[in-house]
Formats: C-alpha cells, sequence, structure tokens
C-alpha cells in the first residue's frame, strides 16, 4: 500500500462531501448506482499494490493483482444485468445479442461501481465492456459547463473516434452527452463542446491537457475513467500526462483499465489507482489466437517489391504495414501507379484526410491501407482477412497490434510478415515472444505458394487516381466561392440569355 497516495485521497475525498456522488465519500463502503457495493477507496490495505503475494508473471508482464473481494460471476447473456432498459433495448437494435466473454465477466461487477483490470486482444469487446457500464452508471445525470462526469483516455486519434462511434447509438439512448477530444482538429470546437456540457469525455491525453491548461475543462467531477488500451500510452511515452491527469479525477470514483497487453509500464498505473480490481484475462497476451494464420514468407531482397505489390493487387482488402512515413507515402505511389487502389496513413497526415482515407478503406473505395504503426490499434474494419508486414515489427506487442486488425470478434484472418535473409534471426526471436509458431514458406513473385497463401495476383498496370466517391461527390456539392462567385453565375447566365 502507498499510505501517501492513501491518505491523500482520503482527505481529498472528505473535502469533497456533499458533492455530488456514486456514493458517500465518507462512509468506508462505496455505493453502486444499482444499489450494490464496492470496497472503499481510501484506507484499504488491500489495494492490488498493498500486501499479499501475488502470483508469478509471465515473462515480460507484471504479476497481475489478487482480488480481495470474490467478483460477481459472469452472466451470459444482456438481460441478466441491471441496465437501464434503454440500454437493453438499444442493444437489441444495435444486433448485439450475446455478450463476448470480456463482457460477460466484467459488467457484473463494473456496474456496481468496482474498479477493473481486463486483459483482451483487439476485438474481443472490450470497447461495450467498459462503455456499458460507463453509460448505465452515467444515466440520468447532467454535467455542468466544462465538467464532464465520466472520461475515457486512449492513446491515438483513430481510437478516439472508434470508440466515440461505438458508444454513441448507446449514449443518445439514456440521453448523454459525448464529446471526442483529440488532436489534430480543432480546438476551439472541442472547447464549446465542453462549454456546452458533455457527460462522456473521450480523449487523447495531450489535447486534455491543453484543454485543462486554458480552462476550458475541470476533472473534479469524473466519476469514472477508463484507460483503453494503457499499455500503448505507456510506451508512446504519455505515462507523466496520464498520471498528471488521473490524479485530478474524483478520488473515491471509479476506475477501469483495459488492455491488450499488460507490461510492467502499467503496473505503476494498475497498483496506483486500481483499488481491489476485479481482473479479467479473456485471452493471454501472447498471439494465440485459433482463428488466425502467421505466415513468415521468405523473400529475395530483389524480389521484395514485386512481392508487395502481387500481394496488394489481390481480390479483398488488405493492410500493409511499413516503419516509415516515406516509405508509406513511396509504395502507395507506387502501387497507384500499378493499377493498385491504395492510400497512405501516416503522422504526417492530417486529421481530415486521415479520417477520409480509413472511409474510404472501410467502404472498398481504397482496396489498400499502407500504413505506419499509427493504424495498429484502434482502427476495426469488418471482414479483413489479410494483414501485411512489408517491414517486420520490432516488438512483439507491435506485431500483436498489428495482426489485431484482422481475425476480429470471431472472424477468420492471417498474418503475413515478408522476411529477407538478414531479418530471419530476429523475426524468430520475435515470435517467441509473441507466443506464435508460424508457417514458414519461402516464396518468389509469380509463384503458385504466393497466390495461395494471400491472393496474390499481377497488377493490371494502369495507372488510378483516388478520388472522392461518388455520393461524397453528391453530399458536398457544387463549390462555392461566396457572393462573389454567385453574383459572377448570374452575370453569366444573363449574358448567356441575352446571347440566345
Amino acid at each position: 500500500m502507498n499510505p501517501t497516495r492513501t491518505n491523500s485521497r482520503s482527505s481529498h475525498g472528505r473535502r469533497r462531501a456533499g458533492g455530488p456522488s456514486f456514493g458517500s465519500t465518507a462512509a468506508p463502503v462505496r455505493a453502486g448506482r444499482f444499489g450494490s457495493s464496492a470496497p472503499s477507496r481510501a484506507g484499504d490495505p488491500s489495494r492490488s499494490g498493498g500486501r499479499g503475494r501475488r502470483p508469478a508473471a509471465v515473462q515480460g508482464e507484471f504479476a497481475l493483482p489478487k482480488t480481495i473481494t470474490p467478483p460477481l460471476p459472469a452472466v451470459e447473456s444482456f438481460g441478466e444485468l441491471d441496465m437501464p432498459r434503454e440500454l437493453l433495448a438499444a442493444l437489441t437494435a444495435q444486433g448485439v445479442s450475446v455478450p463476448f466473454p470480456i463482457q460477460g465477466a466484467t459488467l457484473p461487477n463494473s456496474l456496481v461501481g468496482r474498479d477493473v483490470l481486463g486483459r483482451g486482444r483487439t476485438g474481443s469487446g472490450k470497447t461495450l465492456a467498459f462503455g456499458l457500464a460507463l453509460l448505465a452508471r452515467t444515466a440520468g445525470r447532467r454535467a455542468e459547463p466544462r465538467r464532464p462526469i465520466a472520461l475515457v483516455l486512449v492513446p491515438t486519434r483513430e481510437l478516439a473516434q472508434q470508440v466515440t462511434d461505438a458508444l454513441t447509438p448507446y449514449a443518445r439512448a439514456v440521453r448523454l452527452r459525448l464529446a471526442t477530444v483529440v488532436g489534430g482538429m480543432p480546438i476551439g470546437r472541442q472547447a464549446g463542446a465542453l462549454r456546452g456540457g458533455a457527460e462522456v469525455v473521450v480523449a487523447t491525453p495531450g489535447r486534455l491537457k491543453d484543454l485543462i491548461d486554458r480552462g476550458d475543462c475541470g476533472l473534479d467531477q469524473v466519476a469514472i475513467t477508463v484507460l483503453d488500451e494503457a499499455d500503448q500510452m505507456a510506451d508512446m511515452g504519455f505515462m507523466p500526462q496520464v498520471t498528471a491527469l488521473l490524479d485530478q479525477v474524483r478520488p473515491d470514483g471509479q476506475r477501469m483499465l483495459f488492455s491488450a497487453t499488460l507490461d510492467r509500464n502499467v503496473d505503476l498505473l494498475v497498483r496506483r489507482y486500481l483499488t481491489d480490481p476485479v481482473v479479467h484475462s479473456v485471452d493471454p497476451s501472447q498471439g494465440a489466437v485459433t482463428t488466425m494464420e502467421h505466415h513468415l514468407l521468405h523473400v529475395h531482397g530483389a524480389d521484395k517489391h514485386r512481392v508487395t505489390t502481387e500481394i496488394a493487387a489481390r481480390e479483398g482488402r488488405v493492410i500493409m504495414f511499413l516503419d516509415t512515413k516515406h516509405a508509406v507515402d513511396r509504395l502507395t505511389q507506387d502501387l497507384l501507379d500499378s493499377g493498385v487502389r491504395a492510400a497512405g496513413l501516416h503522422g504526417g497526415k492530417s486529421q481530415p484526410q486521415r479520417t477520409r482515407t480509413l472511409a474510404q478503406f472501410k467502404t472498398g473505395h481504397v482496396t489498400v491501407l499502407v500504413a505506419t504503426n499509427v493504424a495498429a490499434r484502434g482502427i476495426h474494419v469488418d471482414n479483413l482477412d489479410l494483414v501485411v508486414n512489408v517491414d517486420p515489427p520490432t516488438d512483439h506487442k507491435d506485431y500483436l497490434h498489428r495482426g489485431g486488425r484482422t481475425a476480429r470478434a470471431g472472424e477468420s484472418g492471417s498474418v503475413v510478415t515478408l522476411v529477407t535473409a538478414n531479418q530471419r534471426r530476429g523475426l524468430t526471436r520475435l515470435m517467441a515472444d509473441a507466443g506464435i509458431v508460424p508457417k514458414t514458406t519461402q516464396v518468389r513473385s509469380g509463384e503458385e505458394a504466393l497466390h495461395r497463401i494471400t491472393g496474390a495476383r499481377t497488377p493490371s498496370g494502369v495507372p488510378v487516381t483516388i478520388t472522392a466517391p461518388p455520393a461524397e461527390q453528391r453530399k458536398r456539392g457544387p463549390v462555392s466561392r461566396g457572393r462573389r462567385s454567385a453574383a459572377s453565375a448570374a452575370r453569366r447566365a444573363s449574358a448567356q440569355r441575352s446571347g440566345a
């Protein structure tokens, strides 16, 4: 136990007594919204960083905390949960009938206010696992201007948008307002959404800090905090910002931490901010997903570009990962010149460009998404059956997250990594760290083995240009240049009539 931190929370909780609450800050028991109770955060000797022996850690991970208070049993249907009927109706309307394992296990506990530590691979249903509890426990409350009630922290803009899109129909059902706060978008518009009042904020740490520094947001009313993909936030250097933000939310509030992997960087967050959490691991951190195939394709360096182009020309969509923005732009142009409908995605693109590219890829207007690791998390595309590592990742976690773009929600898919001779030893170690036994094949461009594994085929060779889909062009309508353009058009029409 960290006595200093616990004492700080306890005294802060007493100072806030009498304000809006999810349970009494003075009482030793934290009451849940639906009548059940959870252990008090302040003064609890059984914090996850406190006494008691932990089980041995998996290599590369920290030892998971031992839950002191027995968790409620898992459910097999949403109807067994004590959720507002509007949420249950929204689930039915969205065609969501049976909870995924991580949802069935964590929701009974998160709905009564328990802290949750959940591990599950991408595509395992984590967003609704925390989102439904957050919305159910926030329903019926109204946020003051600039004072959200619930917060979801994520590492990337793409993941923030995906979380917002996933939760929006359910938030509308219980009349809660969501605000998305990310970099690369107009900060004034986001500040306006917060001034108007938003019960739930989905944010990246940097932009949220900017808005707090401007006085456009305060976190002292936040009673539910979620960290999604916490390991990536730690890897990206967000840890100081994340801890600074968590220190500002209500000390007696509920915390939920979800991630696909739990390494030692995340241990700090668990020990410092989670109290007697319900721990649930829906998958091992290693990438042994039964619906996913892993292939190492050994290629000659001189033939690698041709192999890549033939894979890109396959029927169906594919994500291709490379290391650098420059490499992404160069391959994208090469594919377009070869007749492949490709688009690039990396951190050098503006947010509107990134949003448009993802939308075109999801609809099939673009069939190949060429990307850096910015696309390795937070992107969900239905029926995506192939991911290609043109440049192999250097870290097994990056491999797992890249591969997690396929074989989502029980679907099948393949992850293919192109390996040159000087990369073989490193890939052998990486696969061992990831817990994967791949199929290894020597391939050349034009060969049957390459076609059998990836669907590769010869591209048309007719250059293509990616334009806005017809539906998007109609939506935009003609470009207006203001009154002068309108007046010019009127004069031209008049002149045409006069000359008729």
